[in-house]
């Protein structure tokens, strides 16, 4: 396994459509255990493969809270959404910066496992807020495009701004979470 780099905003791979998956083979089990290892890694509870850049539809996450229940996406579609629910949603691929999203609360997801079978699956609370974020990512969208054009613009310059202080300054410790990481998507 290997840990995958994770695209970070305001980064134009992000707003690239992922395509279907259509070949379950060995490559695929491979990517989807990078992919845990990255998210668990990071910390975060949730990733895209938009968000290691690679463009097809799969997302893996792990609300649970020992880290032991990954779940696997693969062509993940909604198929209904009901009531609406505001949670705090922060993103490996917007560092360090959590908002307001509001989104259905309740949703029932057609997706394939990573064999190819075909599975329907009811979610609602994190896992469900999680999954609507990373098919967002899927689909080019990050949860910045929920907010305010002004707020999305500050966290754009600050963010090219840690870039280039991280280029410059390659070792460099990171800025530390503003919030607890167990709640990044």
């Amino acid at each position: 396994m290997a840990r995958l780099t994770i695209l970070e905003f305001p980064d134009p791979r992000l707003r690239t459509r992922a395509v279907a998956v259509e070949k379950f083979d060995g490559a695929l089990q491979r990517l989807i255990a990078d992919m845990l290892e990255t998210m668990y890694a990071a910390p975060g509870i949730g990733l895209a493969a938009t968000q290691v850049n690679v463009h097809r539809a799969l997302l893996v996450m792990d609300t649970s809270q020992e880290k032991n229940q990954p779940q696997v996406y693969i062509n993940p579609e909604l198929l209904s959404r009901d009531g609406l629910e505001v949670s705090e949603e922060g993103c490996l691929s917007v560092p360090n910066f959590f908002e307001q999203v509001e989104r259905p609360a309740r949703v029932r997801v057609r997706a394939q496992n990573p064999d190819g079978s075909v599975f329907e699956r009811d979610l609602e609370g994190l896992d469900a807020v999680c999954l609507q974020h990373e098919m967002d990512h899927l689909a080019g969208k990050l949860f910045v495009d929920y907010l305010s054009s002004l707020k999305r613009e500050r966290i754009r310059r600050r963010l090219e701004k840690e870039q280039k202080e991280r280029r410059e300054h390659p070792g460099a410790a990171p800025a530390s979470p503003a919030r607890s990481a167990a709640r990044v998507i």
